[in-house]
């Protein structure tokens, strides 16, 4: 008999055997006829193609993907419909999923790692650029090839940046992984680039640590921890990683999307840099000076106003490069002096020392205002500024400061900076994420006038920025309004009656109205599993912004155990079972006549005891005798 002829469709791509499966399609390593190529056929399972919303997708990754012409995107080469069955003609990448490799091979090297991530963000801001958010990025969607190449994959839920939202995202509806969600996603809420940006980071965490950074028994219990949960240091559970990599890694998995990166390409700058050997990503000097600024790497512009100084114009610098030889050189002297007195044992009596614990000010001179206060900042320090005019310094560069660098401060203490306002416009600060407090006294020392609008919001903390108004870069002058929408938190709801919704839903509503949910499972004779019983408050109780909603969950029937039937008859065993509300499946097993297993179950499955759900099959062998043995008559003796 011979064998039966491979599928083609439309007469061009030959299917030869199934490579994946995700959740709407098989994938197939096929030929191309026309073009003598290999290929990849994914094809939409039948039970989705009836389904025009699936169909859409489907359509909308083909288009989407086709425009996404970058040597980190796998190409997409056509896209078709025959007899009913959807597909899409990709490009075939030889080798693994990173997926399978961390499963086989544990966490990578952190170097490669690195370089994984940077290939990764690469195709992302490519799509990103193009107005696609990938919002399924995870390592089974990132192909691996034999010679190392990275390639992403798979937009079957790709939105368009310009619409916000999809269609096909029904509101309360969550779409992804929740082991890769961002926490707006599984939130339900509007995503953006920094959501693909987020999910980057997960993957990073488990590339580097081999498992991913929240885990739980439900996609329920995963997605709360990305909303609620901080993730573990990476080096605290055990990652042999550089302090930077983590703090790149780290700053991907904030909570708040203005905490993250703002773009892939600010993340891949980072990462080069690591990877070239820059492990401390703060700026190495003041810009202008050769240096860097922080996060993202990038080389500033420092002319300094020449042109318009009377003045040698490496004045300033020798100035400068003089007092930071000149503070070095009392910084070893100090030094020096420290260990000599240790090593005298003058006042080593085993109490506290008194500098542990202060903070060294770091040279600002030359940095940008933005630069500067997010040093101080994240150093621990409060910062209040002056702006003045100054032809030697670029606007809003810091051109004094008090205390000078090196002092030893404690946590909040206030760093005095000068600005120069140079001779344009001042450029308006990013507030976004700052305490309202300090926003405010930070606006006003530029002389604008600042207006604070309360307005409520389930994910900000209270007290924090939300918007500002003009945005940030913007050109302001001295006098103008700056309106803050400040977060007062989330409003006092009702919880809601979530009754008989899959708990999934439950959860991203209790959330998105400001509290944490819990969940808990119990068993029900009338509510299928899955779906909500009840919720902790009840439902139309009030319950204040933080609160804990207790969300109980069917487990379904509480399983029963199985009683004894064997050596009962078959009649009174069948009657048993049913009464017990368990199903009943007979089989006769042939036993000698006059045996005492006729028409007595003989063995029974599940075993007596076993626990299971009601409705269960319990099969039953039954013995059934045979026909009686012919009885035999002696022969006559003949007759003498």
């Amino acid at each position: 008999m011979s064998e039966q002829a491979p599928t083609v469709y439309n007469d061009r791509y030959e299917l030869h055997r199934q490579i994946a499966r995700g959740g709407m399609a098989e994938v197939y390593l096929a030929r191309d006829l026309l073009l003598d190529r290999p290929v990849a056929v994914k094809v939409l399972f039948d039970e989705f193609s009836g389904d025009a919303n699936f169909v859409e997708r489907f359509r909308r990754e083909a288009q989407a993907a086709a425009n996404l012409n970058h040597p980190n995107i796998v190409s997409v080469y056509d896209w078709g419909e025959q007899a009913g069955t959807y597909f899409i003609v990709m490009e075939y990448v030889e080798g693994r999923s990173l997926a399978e490799i961390l499963q086989s091979e544990g966490p990578l090297h952190p170097d490669r790692a690195a370089e994984v991530a940077t290939d990764i963000a690469a195709a992302l801001g490519f799509a990103h650029r193009n107005g696609l958010i990938h919002r399924d990025v995870k390592p089974g969607n990132v192909l691996v090839a034999p010679n190392g190449q990275v390639k992403v994959t798979d937009f079957g839920i790709a939105t368009a940046m310009v619409s916000g939202q999809s269609d096909l995202t029904q509101a309360g509806t969550v779409m992804g992984t929740a082991t890769y969600f961002s926490p707006e996603q599984a939130q339900g809420h509007q995503v953006d680039p920094r959501s693909d940006l987020y999910a980057l980071g997960v993957v990073l965490y488990e590339m580097l640590l081999g498992r991913p950074p929240f885990t739980g028994d439900t996609p329920i219990a995963v997605a709360y921890q990305h909303v609620q949960d901080a993730p573990q240091s990476l080096r605290k559970s055990g990652a042999s990683v550089a302090a930077s990599l983590e703090a790149i890694t780290m700053k991907l998995l904030a909570k708040n999307p203005v905490n993250r990166y703002p773009t892939a390409e600010d993340l891949r700058s980072d990462l080069r840099r690591y990877s070239e050997g820059a492990h401390d990503l703060r700026p190495a000097a003041p810009v202008g000076v050769g240096g860097q600024s922080s996060g993202t790497g990038q080389q500033k512009e420092s002319d300094f106003g020449k042109g318009q100084r009377t003045r040698r114009d490496d004045g300033w610098l020798r100035t400068l490069l003089f007092a930071v030889s000149f503070a070095a050189l009392l910084g070893l002297l100090g030094y020096l002096m420290v260990a000599f007195v240790d090593t005298l044992g003058v006042g080593s009596d085993g109490g506290d020392d008194p500098v542990a614990g202060l903070i060294e000010v770091p040279t600002l001179l030359g940095t940008s205002l933005e630069e500067a206060r997010t040093m101080l900042t994240d150093a621990g320090l409060s910062v209040q500024m002056e702006l003045e005019s100054n032809s030697d310094f670029p606007a809003n560069s810091v051109f004094d400061q008090d205390p000078e660098a090196g002092t030893k401060l404690e946590a909040d203490d206030i760093v005095q900076l000068w600005v120069s306002q140079g001779t344009g416009p001042m450029v308006l600060l990013n507030v976004v994420g700052d305490a309202a407090v300090d926003a405010q006294r930070d606006l006003e020392s530029m002389g604008l006038v600042v207006v604070l609008v309360d307005t409520e919001d389930p994910v900000v903390l209270a007290g924090e920025i939300i918007e500002q108004n003009p945005n940030a870069g913007a050109e302001v002058a001295d006098g103008e309004t700056v309106t803050l929408y400040v977060s007062s938190g989330p409003a006092v709801e009702t919880v809601p009656n979530l009754e008989n919704r899959p708990a999934i839903d439950a959860m991203n509503i209790v959330t998105q109205l400001g509290w944490r949910a819990t969940t808990v499972q119990e068993n029900s004779e009338t509510v299928e599993a899955g779906l909500v019983l009840r919720t902790t408050p009840s439902a139309g109780a009030e319950l204040a912004p933080g609160g804990t909603v207790e969300i109980v969950v069917s487990d379904g029937p509480a399983p029963v155990p199985v009683p004894s039937v064997v050596a009962l008859e078959v009649g009174a065993a069948n009657d048993l079972l049913i009464g017990l509300r368990f199903s009943v499946s007979i089989n006769f097993v042939d036993v000698e006549y006059g045996s005492v297993n006729d028409g007595r179950v003989m063995s029974q499955s599940p075993a007596a005891g076993v626990e299971v759900p009601p409705e269960s099959f319990v099969v039953i062998s039954v013995g059934r005798q045979g026909e009686p043995p012919e009885e035999t008559t002696p022969p006559e003796e003949p007759a003498p």
